[in-house]
């Protein structure tokens, strides 16, 4: 760097377990912006800290850059509040779902089997905004369960999106003909599914 010329250093929110000496923290004061020191409240500190950083950032921000983030958040609205069944044998699958979607705002209601999502469907469906339908299952496989959904005509329009461990074009088309909107391959990649959740969501209609 030539003489003269000034560094500009981003914005630092220091976050450690350890406890700082005086000189410690002065040497770190010199660049970072706050220091918090790990402790029951501190993840909320740090939340606010890292807010009202980018609340800053944000208003020195174009009116239409600032009016792209408002969009941007306002995409994950489309969970809030929805009803999703989850329809899977796996308890690994079920936990990484519903801490998922839950963390989205979703209610989620859980079925072990085909059988169980049909007798959930019976007592909640016409709140069910979208189901998550595994394949390979016992008693009743998400094939037959789909299928049976279908001859239901109240739940003509409620989005399904089929979840199998196969990726192979002959079982999205047979997904698709059992009565799925949509067909994801394990393992899941939850971004992937968001995406195509939020593809379907906006097409709900409460009967």
């Amino acid at each position: 760097m030539a003489s003269g010329e000034s560094r500009s250093f981003p914005p630092v929110i220091v976050y450690t377990g350890r406890n700082l000496t005086r000189a410690e923290e002065s040497e770190l004061m010199r660049y970072s912006r706050s220091i918090i020191i790990k402790g029951a409240r501190s993840p909320e500190r740090l939340l606010d800290e890292v807010t009202l950083f980018l609340h800053k950032v944000e208003t020195q921000l174009s009116t239409e850059r600032q009016k792209m983030l408002r969009n941007a958040r306002n995409r994950d609205k489309a969970f809030e509040g929805r009803r999703i069944l989850v329809v899977d044998d796996d308890m690994r699958n079920i936990f990484a779902l519903t801490s998922a979607l839950e963390q989205k705002g979703a209610d989620v209601e859980v079925a072990r089997n085909g059988i169980e999502a049909l007798d959930k469907l019976a007592k909640t469906g016409e709140q069910v905004d979208l189901v998550l339908m595994d394949i390979m299952m016992p008693e009743m496989d998400g094939y037959t369960a789909m299928r049976e959904i279908r001859k239901e005509a109240r739940w003509a329009k409620l989005p399904i999106i089929a979840v199998t461990a196969k990726a192979m074009k002959e079982d999205r088309e047979r997904c698709l003909a059992a009565g799925a909107n949509d067909y994801l391959a394990k393992p899941i990649e939850l971004e992937r599914l968001f995406s195509l959740m939020r593809v379907w969501m906006p097409k709900l209609e409460r009967i």
